[in-house]
């Protein structure tokens, strides 16, 4: 196509010359005329030659390019059949599995109904045969109604209670083993939890006493301490609530009271008035009043240094002053923080043993006397009164059950209440951890005899191991063994409700027979 457009444009250019080239001969003359077709028939043959030349090259052009595209073509085909081949394989290779899985499924079905009619047979066998044991037991049933004078119902009836009867027996028997093998494995177990958790525990033995001893550089100063007409020592009694003695004792001031804390801002007072030297009634109220507002933040200090000593988070700043005031408080001469913390650490030993929440258990153990150190008068057990300040602070449920259970005035709904319980008692019931005075003591010895002497058929009663245990002897002829097992365990419930005591009371019945004879 290229080429035909430029022969047709060589022709024209030859017939635009040849116009022009008349019109010039015609003004120039015949040469020129000749001259113009001379070099028209140049240019048409140059024209011709390009053009083949150019045919030529697009000839070849276009042979490479069907060339390349039959290659290509070709290829294609190529790879698409070797596709067709691989697909026709395993097409091939499906149709015979398929095949060879269609002969087993028709050879199996082949089976299953020969298996299906020799079931149906041996149905039809055991169909005859169980009609005819049916006729059987009629006949055998009215023979055997005749018999024993019973119907169906009637025997059945009575062969049910039977085997109830036997199995009740069989099931008591296997429950009484079972119980028993729980009690000695429980009992095994706890001991072990308890001695570990004891051994793992140092325990400090703190007593406090209801007086503090306030050391003087020289007697030269009681006088001062007493002022005029012993208005001074007036004043300061009436400013913390103490009684101050100051008497014979060399170099020393007694100052006495129930409340510790009172006893402490008391000797703290004394101790900054006999540094100023200024000491009238005036200055004791003002250093009183400063002492006791220093003392609610000793107190607040102490109460947070405990909780960071345990490692307890998230505790109320209420409680944790609380905590404090436990340091000036004691319970049979057992200090109240001393006794909390031990307790909580007890706890968290237990717990660990249990696999059971070691943080909750130590927070608990903490918690658990909180009732004693009330800001207000209050008619609730310490117990209670402690229960209601874990709820009223955002305690968990735990927490304030445990406190609330741990002498058992209320139900113990979680497994920390009675680890709570025995490590209270574990710490209070240890040799020095509480004392208490020879008349209460006495007292207390007296009443738990008394309280076991009022049952029927007790002979003699005696309270050992400084009232930690307590033996009953009862008559054999009056009290059977499961009366005494009644008597040990009412004694202790009414121990339980009438007695207060620290620890735990072991109730022993002791029930013998003695067959006495004499030689003569």
């Amino acid at each position: 196509m290229d080429i035909l457009y430029i022969v047709i444009g060589a022709i024209g250019g030859l017939l635009l010359g040849g116009g022009l080239g008349s019109f010039l001969m015609k003004s120039s003359g015949k040469k020129a005329e000749a001259e113009a077709e001379r070099n028209a028939k140049l240019i048409l043959s140059t024209a011709e030659k390009e053009a083949e030349t150019l045919k030529k090259n697009k000839l070849l052009e276009a042979k490479e390019q069907y060339l390349q595209k039959k290659t290509e073509m070709e290829s294609a085909l190529n790879k698409r059949g070797q596709k067709t081949e691989e697909r026709e394989r395993k097409v091939k290779g499906l149709e015979q599995s398929f095949n060879s899985k269609l002969e087993n499924y028709n050879r199996k079905e082949k089976e299953l109904n020969k298996v299906r009619e020799n079931l149906n047979k041996q149905l039809e066998v055991v169909e005859i045969k169980k009609n005819k044991l049916d006729k059987e037991m009629e006949q055998n049933k009215g023979r055997l109604e005749n018999l024993a004078s019973m119907t169906k119902e009637e025997a059945k009836e009575q062969l049910i209670e039977s085997m109830k009867a036997d199995a009740q027996n069989e099931a008591m028997s296997y429950t009484k083993e079972l119980i028993d093998e729980a009690k000695q494995n429980a009992n095994k177990e706890a001991k072990k939890i308890v001695l570990k958790t004891i051994q793992r525990t140092a325990a400090e033995n703190t007593i406090e006493n209801t007086v503090s001893i306030f050391n003087l550089e020289s007697d030269d100063q009681k006088g001062q301490i007493i002022g005029r007409e012993g208005r001074n020592i007036r004043a300061l009694e009436a400013a913390t609530g103490c009684e101050i003695v100051v008497d014979d004792t060399p170099e020393a001031v007694i100052i006495s009271g129930f409340d510790a804390v009172r006893r402490e801002v008391c000797r703290l007072s004394l101790e900054r008035l006999v540094k100023d030297g200024r000491i009238h009634p005036a200055r004791i109220e003002e250093i009183v009043a400063k002492t006791k507002k220093q003392m609610e933040d000793h107190i607040k200090e102490i109460g947070e240094r405990t909780v960071i000593e345990l490692g307890i988070s998230g505790l109320h700043r209420e409680l944790v002053r609380m905590v404090g005031r436990m340091r000036f408080r004691s319970s049979y001469g057992q200090n109240l923080l001393q006794h909390s913390k031990e307790t909580a650490r007890l706890c968290a030993t237990m717990a660990a043993e249990m696999g059971i929440n070691t943080k909750l258990a130590k927070r608990a153990g903490l918690l658990h006397d909180i009732g004693k150190v009330p800001d207000e008068d209050t008619e609730l057990s310490h117990a209670i009164y402690g229960m209601e300040l874990c709820k009223k602070y955002g305690e968990k449920a735990s927490v304030c059950n445990a406190v609330g259970a741990h002498h058992d005035e209320i139900e113990m709904d979680y497994i920390i209440s009675p680890i709570i319980q025995a490590c209270d008692a574990i710490s209070g019931a240890r040799p020095g951890a509480r004392r208490e005075t020879m008349d209460n003591y006495l007292k207390r010895i007296k009443e738990l005899e008394q309280i076991a002497l009022g049952y029927e058929g007790v002979e003699k009663v005696y309270a050992i191991q400084a009232g930690r245990e307590l033996r009953v002897i009862v008559e054999s002829e009056k009290v059977g063994d499961k009366k005494a097992d009644e008597i040990s365990f009412e004694i202790s419930q009414k121990i339980m409700n009438e007695m207060v005591y620290p620890g735990q009371i072991k109730v022993t019945v002791i029930r013998e027979t003695r067959a006495v004879n004499y030689a003569k």
